[in-house]
């Protein structure tokens, strides 16, 4: 236990010096029942633990004992003599995971009928626990009697779309035991990235654990089955269970990358870098998917001892099966209607097959489509409907929905979380919802997960979207019914004392209720930029270099806002107590004619995204249209011009443009640059024609420029980019509801 230990208490001792009684008790999750008692017990060097004399039990007196030492400095031991502290297993207190936890001032005792019980008393006990080193410390007096609500308490780290190191993974481990979190659920395999080792099929790892990123970097990683059996068996150790996530019949690109064979096509594809739903899916007409499916699930079974496993199941576009002559005449063969059916097919093959090793199948409120079977569990995110449709078929129900933290921070609160009811989760945007239907089948509800997708969650921002929303998610869930304005106005009180725990554990959580940092740049009057930084924590600081370099702990900082008097490539990195916050954000300056100079444009870019200005203030977008660079027009033309307000020579006038088909944002099929002395007669002094695959869904930026060749005078610039008015028949929904996304106008 002195590597988990080590970790999760360094520095308490010096960074806490007065912590303990004097804050009194705060619990998180905050026990069903607790009563206080008078006086306290004396903790010290002559107290001993004592412990049941099986395997396991010995094993929770041992975590027990090395957290005292690391939290207090006191080096209690094992053994019988009283004073001391007592692990008891009693089949008189109730429940799996229930406890009772006493301390008087002659002992403390816990007590469970189980051992997961044990472990969760051991767990509140640290929590009673002052963080100061002394020879001796009070332990307050009070009695414990404990349960959760729900037995389902999980938080999912998807490492398909970014790769999280084993350290990092057990690291979160560490702080979702300290809460009672029983379930990690492992999102392994998606279409950015295959992240186990699978001895059988090599490729899986050496071709579809990495992709090649827009700037031709290589990205990726994988955990060696060696590394899963260490996550695993660390994370037995501390009282959770981890469940793998396997992606099928969707989500599966990485694979296809690996083994096209596993596509309809069978055309070669690469490891996409673009999120969002992708239509090239296993191919459920073919024997050899199964084959390859039931082999990889017999080396991934034997690496988690869980009876659950998730197949995922969601987001599958079946433009593929319906394409597919093996598809349509395994469809025609069962007498299945449509390709629904030929989902529902794939997924009770696959139940089948994880109920032969005696596994229970998991997977997302999709597999409801054609029918599931109702011995399959199902994670409900898309809503109470779907949540009480899998209810009123029979299934057991995960909910997840409610808890997806890699939201912004302003749009899901601490607040949000703790307030959210799983049991009748019915807003008004889910009125149809019926709530008796949440009554009739409470006993199917397990509980909920809080999942962290990482399409924008990485290794350096994603405690900031954990933390502290996972201990609002873990109250919440294990108490279960205590949602109202004074339960949350107690548990905010509670949770200010944890905050000095996280620090001590360097853990960099994020703010409850607004953005960690918030960037706009804008030109000044002195015809250079300043960059703003709106902060979520007084105490943030922005470390930044404009030289493209990455920042560290050393570089420059600002807080609130910084002038920039030249142009080149800004980098910015957040850093609070000590801890770097995320990726840089990355912003490239450019010296453009146009800067501060009067746009018009024939029609207003939507109010979604960046306003007009950001066409010419001499700022490039990257190649994220959420990042406040980006100008996008739906459904329209980009027709902009700018008044140089005297004649200039002009070099060269470019525009980048924004193709992730995944979002319906496509390059323009024209652009043509216009020139005029007057703004009322102009001369067209070239037109590009993009050379896009729209049906590619891997996101692109395309530079558009014209270069003069000769001499070119001009008072006016004009911009026309057109929009595709048709498409190839295989894109979805046609031309309607189609995006043009531009950043910068650069006139030179």
């Amino acid at each position: 236990m002195s590597k988990l230990l080590a970790r999760c208490l360094l520095g308490l001792s010096t960074l806490l010096p007065a912590l303990g009684m004097a804050s009194g008790i705060s619990i998180i999750p905050e026990p069903q029942h607790m009563q206080v008692g008078q006086g306290s017990y004396r903790l010290d060097a002559h107290a001993r633990v004592s412990a049941p004399g099986d395997a396991r039990g010995r094993e929770i007196a041992a975590f027990l004992r090395d957290a005292i030492r690391a939290q207090t400095g006191i080096a209690v031991q094992e053994g019988d003599a009283a004073p001391g502290i007592a692990l008891k297993l009693d089949p008189a207190v109730k429940g799996e995971e229930a406890y009772r936890l006493a301390v008087t001032p002659s002992g403390i005792t816990i007590s469970a009928s189980t051992e997961n019980g044990l472990f969760w008393g051991v767990q509140t006990l640290r929590q009673l626990l002052p963080v100061q080193k002394s020879a001796q410390v009070a332990v307050p007096a009070v009695d414990i009697e404990d349960v959760p609500a729900y037995p389902w308490r999980g938080v999912m780290l998807d490492v398909g779309r970014h790769f999280y190191p084993v350290s990092f993974v057990e690291k979160q481990l560490d702080l979702l035991s300290y809460y009672k979190i029983n379930t990690f659920h492992w999102h392994l395999t998606d279409d950015q990235g295959w992240r186990i080792e699978i001895k059988r099929y090599p490729k899986l790892t050496s071709v579809g654990a990495w992709r090649t990123e827009a700037d031709g970097t290589r990205y990726g990683g994988f955990y060696t089955q060696a590394q899963i059996r260490e996550v695993v068996d660390y994370a037995r150790r501390l009282n959770i269970t981890v469940i793998p996530e396997i992606e099928m019949p969707g989500h599966s690109v990485a694979a296809i990358a690996a083994y096209p064979e596993l596509s309809c096509s069978k055309k070669p594809v690469a490891v996409t870098t673009a999120w969002g739903v992708h239509k090239n899916i296993d191919c459920v007409g073919d024997e050899g998917t199964f084959t390859f499916i039931e082999n990889v699930l017999d080396e991934v079974l034997p690496l988690f001892p869980s009876k659950y496993v998730h197949i995922g199941g969601d987001e599958t576009p079946k433009v593929a099966w319906h394409e597919c002559a093996s598809c349509q005449a395994l469809m025609h063969k069962l007498g299945l209607k449509d390709e629904d059916g030929l989902q529902s097919y794939f997924i009770k093959r696959i139940q089948r097959y994880l109920e032969g090793k005696g596994k229970t199948l998991v997977g997302w409120d999709e597999i409801l489509e054609g029918g599931a079977d109702t011995q399959a569990i199902i994670e409900a995110w898309r809503g109470a409907d779907e949540q009480a449709k899998a209810l009123a078929n029979g299934n057991h129900v995960v909910v997840a929905g409610p808890f997806y933290i890699d939201q912004a921070l302003d749009s899901l609160t601490v607040k949000d979380v703790f307030r959210t009811d799983i049991a009748n989760d019915s807003s008004p945007d889910d009125a149809k919802t019926d709530a008796a239907v949440f009554a009739a089948h409470r006993s199917q509800l397990l509980g909920g997960e809080a999942p962290l997708w990482s399409e924008r969650a990485n290794p350096y921002n994603a405690e900031s979207k954990m933390y502290p929303r996972v201990l609002a998610f873990a109250e919440n869930l294990w108490r279960g019914n205590a949602h109202d304005d004074a339960a949350w106005a107690d548990f905010q009180q509670r949770l200010q004392a944890q905050y000095p725990r996280l620090d001590a554990w360097h853990v960099a959580y994020g703010p409850e209720d607004r953005a960690v940092v918030k960037y706009t740049i804008a030109t000044d009057a002195q015809g250079g930029w300043q960059l703003h930084a709106q902060r979520g924590f007084d105490d943030l600081v922005n470390r930044y270099t404009l030289d493209g370099s990455m920042p560290t702990a050393s570089s420059p900082l600002f807080t609130d806002v910084v002038a920039l008097h030249r142009a080149g490539t800004l980098q910015v990195v957040l850093f609070r107590k000590g801890l770097r916050y995320d990726n840089p954000v990355r912003f490239t300056l450019m010296d453009n004619l146009a800067t501060g100079k009067p746009l018009s444009l024939a029609q207003p870019p939507s109010a979604k995204y960046a306003p007009a200005a950001a066409l010419t203030d001499g700022v490039l977008g990257g190649n994220d249209f959420h990042n406040g660079q980006w100008s996008g027009w739906n459904d329209a033309d980009v027709d902009a011009t700018i008044d140089l307000q005297k004649p200039a020579t002009v070099h060269a006038i470019e525009v980048d443009f924004l193709q992730d088909t995944g979002s319906r944002i496509l390059p323009p099929q024209q652009v043509s640059f216009q020139v005029s002395g007057d703004g009322k007669h102009w001369t067209t002094v070239d037109t590009e024609q993009p050379k896009a695959d729209v049906m590619d869904t891997s996101p692109r930026v395309f530079h558009i420029a014209f270069k003069a060749s000769k001499t070119l005078d001009a008072h006016y610039v004009r911009v026309v980019a057109n929009r595709y008015a048709t498409l190839p028949a295989g894109f979805a929904n046609g031309a309607t509801n189609t995006w043009l996304f531009a950043d910068e106008i650069l006139v030179q």
